[in-house]
């Protein structure tokens, strides 16, 4: 037995109940992704949500939970007779879990069978039980890619296709997909986020008052479940009626052309990209009038459903925050603000959003002013002080030149280094290993061949055998753990080269969040290196850490690499199979500690003997250029670039490029 519904709501969690409860209004919304920190009702309050919805009719005996009013015409388990009679059930939740296979998400096709026999022997996946129904994925953002794109299709199509060599089968797959998250843990794909019809953003209520209620509560349903949802049975009945009702009303509610003038204002105003965002804000604020009892849609509607349907598609970045500019939308929304009857007499305004206000200015520009001077009295400290030079602000992140680990790897899916996968391209064929999921057809009919005859065959069919089957070996790409180690020392502090350095960093965990890396951050300066950010997938995280990351001190460069090694050694146990990329951002200047520049070689040579794939970034600038970070990377065994090689598009690249076409 769930919590009942009414628990989220001591928690200041209005939002997101709404939510919830419009899409049950209308499914057509879109869905609801659940953003919020640990420990804020976000699964409890997805999962009360089954309790309230109406029980839905289904095809006696049918997998895929056919309408019966009007069944699907390609359902495996059909054909069924239209207009037939009908069994009701309750409206089921599927959760997916993370870790989940494909064949348990979509289904599973006896290949061998199919083979054999030439028969679809299918088993149903989560895709079909959830039809009409809720498929909740806690923690989305942790959810692997190739998951993602089953998703991405049967939300875009409305079904799902399992093929296997020529073999097909294809079922509805319609369903409310809710999500929740929480963004220290990485943000969630651009792709999927645009998928989700609204966002909303929990957070635990800081009155004592309430926090006392929730407590309560939850103490109460622990000693007396049954109880419990018995005190609130009437409530959660009233809601259920609502529903029911505000769901026969939605046909009848008209959207005017005054409001859908304001949410094409909205939109344009907020520069959100493509349509999307216009239907989701046009099904939600319809689906606020039926809940509200109405027939027309008032600009209120429209307001809670720019609320609701906008701030996760503002996004520009991952590290951008979520939100709306509340003042920006009430200008906007009284600029096109026409007559809400039905009858509108259309001059609500010209096109444009021309109420928005400008972005906010980033601050004026760092000149250096009052900076050290590059490479000066990096030893010694600032009298009355550790030296510490105050944070800098990053110069703008640029496309960066890949970066990846040599040799073939077998950890997580990504878009990094190679490595072997469920997905990809076929390089060969092997014996499978428990079920098999990828048949290599032409190593299966290899492999059969020979015994047909002695296997009695006397028709047209191939006589298979389990011992004849292949699976297919397949070559894709991999996600990395991608630690920087940043050298925050005096000698790096000029403004202008720290804000250089900080952009550089910037764009390579920009390219990290593209290509599903993990990150990490270590930073040396002064006497000793630290651990600013543990290995995560959240790079908005490590970009705060380096926003705020001050300079100045000596230079422990051999720290920095033994905290580096250690981070790593740990990560191993953790994640043995995912593969790290070291990326140094240092001019290799060491002087922090007795021999600096022996002991910072001796820590380079671990990285060497282990095979760790490493990267140093020079920093150095000037005239005049000692060479120290390439000889560092002589000693790491990996490669160094500048600053400017790091840029995909730098002059080197180009000149690179115009020899290779030239040959």
């Amino acid at each position: 037995m769930t919590t009942p519904f009414p628990f989220t709501a001591v928690v200041g969690q209005d939002d997101l109940r709404l939510a919830l409860l419009l899409n049950a209004v209308s499914p057509s919304v879109g869905g609801v992704l659940v953003r919020g920190e640990k420990g804020t009702a976000k699964s409890t309050a997805v999962r009360a949500l089954t309790s309230l919805l109406p029980e839905v009719a289904v095809v006696p005996g049918c997998r895929f939970s056919c309408d019966p009013a009007s069944p699907d015409p390609g359902c495996p388990d059909g054909p069924h007779e239209g207009g037939g009679g009908g069994t009701s059930r309750p409206a089921r939740m599927v959760e997916l879990p993370v870790g989940a296979s494909e064949d348990r998400l979509v289904g599973a096709l006896d290949i061998e069978r199919a083979l054999a026999e030439g028969v679809k022997a299918f088993e149903p996946g989560l895709l079909a039980a959830a039809h009409r129904g809720i498929l909740y994925v806690d923690e989305v953002n942790l959810l692997h890619d190739h998951l993602v794109d089953l998703l991405l299709d049967a939300a875009a199509m409305g079904a799902s296709y399992v093929e296997r060599e020529g073999v097909s089968v294809r079922h509805a797959a319609r369903f409310l997909l809710v999500g929740t998250m929480n963004p220290e843990e990485g943000e969630l794909r651009p792709q999927l986020l645009d998928r989700f019809g609204l966002t909303v953003e929990v957070a635990a209520s800081r009155e004592p008052d309430q926090r006392v209620e929730v407590v309560r509560r939850r103490l109460a349903y622990d000693d007396d479940p049954a109880g419990f949802a018995a005190r609130w049975a009437d409530e959660e009945a009233a809601v259920r009626q609502r529903i029911v009702a505000a769901r026969e009303l939605l046909p009848s509610v008209r959207l005017g052309d005054a409001a859908l003038r304001q949410i094409a204002a909205t939109c344009a105003a907020f520069e959100v990209d493509g349509m999307r965002a216009d239907i989701v804000m046009a099904r939600t604020a319809t689906a606020l009038a039926a809940w509200a009892g109405r027939t027309d849609v008032l600009a209120e509607d429209v307001r809670q459903a720019a609320l609701l349907a906008l701030p996760h598609r503002r996004r520009r970045n991952p590290f951008d925050a979520p939100g709306l500019d509340e003042d920006k939308l009430d200008q906007t929304l009284e600029e096109f603000a026409g007559d809400d009857n039905p009858d509108p007499d259309g001059d609500g305004g010209g096109p444009g959003g021309g109420g928005g206000q400008p972005e906010p200015d980033e601050g004026p520009a760092d000149d250096g002013a009052g900076a050290a001077p590059p490479e000066a009295g990096e030893g010694e400290p600032a009298p009355g002080g550790a030296g510490e030079q105050s944070p800098v602000r990053a110069a703008e992140p640029f496309r960066t030149k890949v970066l990846s680990v040599p040799g073939i790897g077998e950890g997580a899916a990504g878009r990094r280094s190679r490595a072997r996968t469920e997905h990809g391209r076929t390089t060969g064929a092997r014996r499978p290993e428990g079920a098999l999921t990828k048949l290599h057809l032409a190593a299966t009919v290899r492999a059969a061949a020979p015994h047909q005859r002695a296997r009695g065959r006397s028709g047209r069919g191939l006589v298979v055998r389990r011992d004849d089957l292949r699976q297919a070996t397949r070559e894709g790409r991999e996600g990395n753990l991608v630690l920087f180690v940043v050298d925050a020392s005096g000698s790096m502090a000029a403004r202008q080269r720290m804000s250089a350095v900080k952009g550089a960093v910037l764009s390579l965990l920009l390219d990290a969040y593209q290509r599903r890396d993990k990150v990490g951050l270590v930073t040396f300066r002064g006497s000793a290196a630290e651990v600013a950010l543990p290995p995560t997938s959240s790079v908005d995280a490590a970009a705060a850490r380096l926003e705020s990351l001050p300079t100045g001190g000596r230079t422990p460069l051999a720290a920095g690499l033994l905290k580096a090694h250690d981070v790593l050694r740990v990560e191993r146990l953790r994640d043995p199979a995912r593969r790290a990329l070291v990326v140094v951002v240092t001019d290799g200047r060491a002087t922090g500690g007795p021999e600096p520049v022996a002991l910072a070689a001796r820590a380079a040579r671990l990285f060497a003997a282990e095979g760790i794939a490493s990267v140093v970034v020079d920093c150095e600038s000037g005239p005049v250029r000692l060479g120290l970070a390439g000889q560092l990377a002589g000693e790491l065994d990996g490669t160094a670039v500048t600053l400017d090689e790091l840029r995909a598009d730098s002059i080197a690249g180009l000149v690179k490029d115009v020899q290779r076409r030239a040959a």
